[in-house]
This record gives structure tokens, sequence and C-alpha cells, in this order.
């Protein structure tokens, strides 16, 4: 008799949605994760009253009631809105780009004199046909936008210079012609009060975590454990890479305590030339308002992804979708496995559509 319904492989938002909705069902699960923490890239922790976000920023976002009142249930939300600013050589712009960006950028007050200027820097730029991010970004939005809050940040986050970066990624760029600094346009939007351990603790409930606990490291006695598996960890990691390596951007943070009040002013402030070596940072305590007398600041840095590091997004070029494909293909034949989340799929999600998806995939499994 094996001794679990379910072994959930990862301790991150999928797992704990469906441990959640499995032990609702009367159902036993065993969760293992490979951290000394559950929350996976969500995971907050304490430092001197702060809840500091240690895989970077995370803003709750969603326009599904569904998905809303669900984690309305684990936590008490609060009005944070996402409202970055970008630095550009200590000239300071409102993101998303807007009519403060256009006031600040050019000098221009109504939205008509901010379309036109746009209109105007596109002719001028004679492109047709884009064929690679900087062209696409100027045809957009114009130059003087691409120069100073694109060109230098995009780079550095993807590791490459504009002109070698597809132009799909940037298909559309968020341009209001409002003075709306709301970056999302979502009808809920917060950050849990406390934190968003406590929420994914909540969510586990009573489910039993097995923490520092590497399920590749020795698959066959923890899939003798259960009756079915749900791996939220790397497809290609699975089948031990023997189709090669699915590619990810990654991400390192310098955090520091600060004995201040207040660094930025702003919870998320973007560094868009090229020359500032991070591409943001992040003021922690103003995702909760706080007014402790000290802060917490993380600096982050895009970086190449390398076996062994934190893989963060996936670089869905043809070839990598190509590659994930054969993978699915070879997740389709594992009967009792259920492949699910950002590096189940090799997709990159927000976290409420993390938490829909998984809804979906348990009511479809514990029907």
């Amino acid at each position: 008799m094996k001794k679990y319904d379910y072994l959930i492989v990862g301790a991150g938002l999928y797992g704990a949605v469906f441990a959640q909705e499995a032990a609702r069902a009367g159902k036993k699960c065993l969760v293992i994760e490979k951290r000394n923490h559950i929350a996976g890239n969500i995971y907050t922790y304490n430092c001197e009253g702060i809840n500091v976000h240690q895989y970077g920023a995370h803003i709750f976002h969603t326009n599904n009631k569904e998905v809303w009142d669900y984690v309305n249930q684990f936590a008490v939300f609060n009005r944070y809105t996402n409202s970055p600013v970008a630095n550009y050589n200590g000239e300071i712009y409102n993101l998303p780009f807007n009519m403060n960006t256009f006031n600040k950028m050019w000098g221009v007050i109504t939205p008509q004199e901010a379309a036109e200027k746009i209109e105007q820097q596109r002719k001028e730029a004679g492109i047709t046909e884009p064929q690679n991010l900087e062209e696409q970004a100027i045809s957009l939005v114009g130059t003087d936008i691409y120069e100073k809050l694109i060109k230098g940040y995009t780079a550095k986050q993807w590791g490459r210079d504009c002109k070698d970066l597809p132009a799909f990624i940037i298909k559309r760029l968020p341009v209001r012609f409002t003075y709306d600094n709301n970056y999302f346009n979502a009808l809920y939007q917060g950050i849990p009060v406390g934190g968003y351990t406590k929420m994914v603790e909540n969510m586990f409930g009573d489910t039993e975590i097995m923490l520092g606990t590497d399920y590749l490291a020795d698959k066959e006695k923890y899939d003798a454990m259960a009756d079915k598996i749900v791996y939220t960890g790397p497809v290609d990691a699975y089948f031990d890479y023997k189709l090669g390596t699915l590619q990810y951007r990654s991400v390192r943070f310098e955090t520091e305590l600060l004995d201040m009040e207040n660094y930025q002013g702003n919870a998320v402030v973007n560094y868009t030339d090229y020359e500032t070596p991070y591409t943001r940072i992040i003021e922690h305590k103003h995702f909760e308002f706080g007014t402790q007398p000290k802060t917490v600041i993380s600096r982050e840095y895009s970086a190449e992804w390398q076996q062994g590091d934190e893989p963060y997004y996936p670089v869905n070029n043809d070839q990598n979708n190509a590659l994930y494909e054969k993978y699915k293909a070879l997740a389709t034949e594992e009967e009792n496995v259920i492949f699910g989340g950002r590096l189940g799929e090799y997709k990159y999600y927000d976290m409420d559509k993390v938490i829909e998806v998984a809804l979906q995939v348990a009511a479809a499994e514990l029907k």
C-alpha cells in the first residue's frame, strides 16, 4: 500500500494550491521541497519587521474574481498599487509610459501633443518592417523613450544588445495617454499583509512537508510513496536533460539592511542606463507602507543562467520552444505524473495564472 495519494514536488504556489484542493477532497499528500523553505520564488522573510521578497518583487494582480476570492481565504491583502519609476542617469520618469513620462521627456501637456511627438519620431526613424527589438521599440514609442527607458534596461535584462534580440519580445508596449501611474490594469491588486510565506503556509494547512529534500536525487524511493506525482520542478531535469538543456535567464540579488527610514521613496526603481550594473532596486518596506526606523533594499542583477543557478525566466525563442515540445511529448507518456507551474511547463506565469491553472488541473484530477 502506498502511503500517500499524491506526492507534490515543490512547495511553491502551484504545489500549495494543489495540496489545498487535494486536502479538501480528502486526499493525503506529501510535499517535498529542495529548498529549506516553502513558497518558492514568492518566499518572504522578516527582517527588522520588514517582509523581504527574497527572490524579487512580487505584486499580486488579477482580473479573475475567482482567483482573487480564492487567495483572500488565506491572507488579507493591502491596497498596494504598483507604480514603478525609472532612473536614467539621475532623471526620474514614471512607468508605464504615460502622460507624466511624456511631460518630463518633452514638456508636452496634452495627449494629442504626446501622440504627435511619438508619431513624428516614428516617421523620422523610417522603420516599416521591424527586424529586431530596437527597431520594434522605436516604431512603437519613438527614439527618445527607446534610448532612455528601454535600450539599456533591456540589454542588461537579456545580456544582449537590443539589435541582437528578436522583435517579438516587445510586440506591444504599454503606452497610456493619461496621467495614471498604475502599472497593472488589473481590477484586483495588492500584497498579503504579513508576507507571502504566511499566505502559502495557510494554503498548505496540515499537509505534511519535507524541506531540503531533492526528489530527483532519490526518485524511485519517493515515487514508491504515492499513487501519483505532481511535479513542479524543471521539466528537462526530470528527464535528466537527455534531449538537451532548456535556457533561462537568472537573477542575482544583493540585499542590504540600511540604518535609515527611507532609501528611495518607492518600492521599485528601474535603472535604465546601461552603465548601472543592476536593473533595479527594490525597497521592501514600501510594499506594506512600512514605518520601521530601518529599511531593506535589494539590488537586482540579470544573469545568464547556468546549471545550479535558480532559473527565473524561460527564454521562449523558437529553439527552446521546439525543445520544450519534445520534453512535453515525453511528459505526456508519464501516466502518473502531472507537470505544472513555471518550470514544469517552461512558461512565464504571473501568480494569478499559476493559481488559475492549478485550480483547473486539481478540479479535473480530483473530480
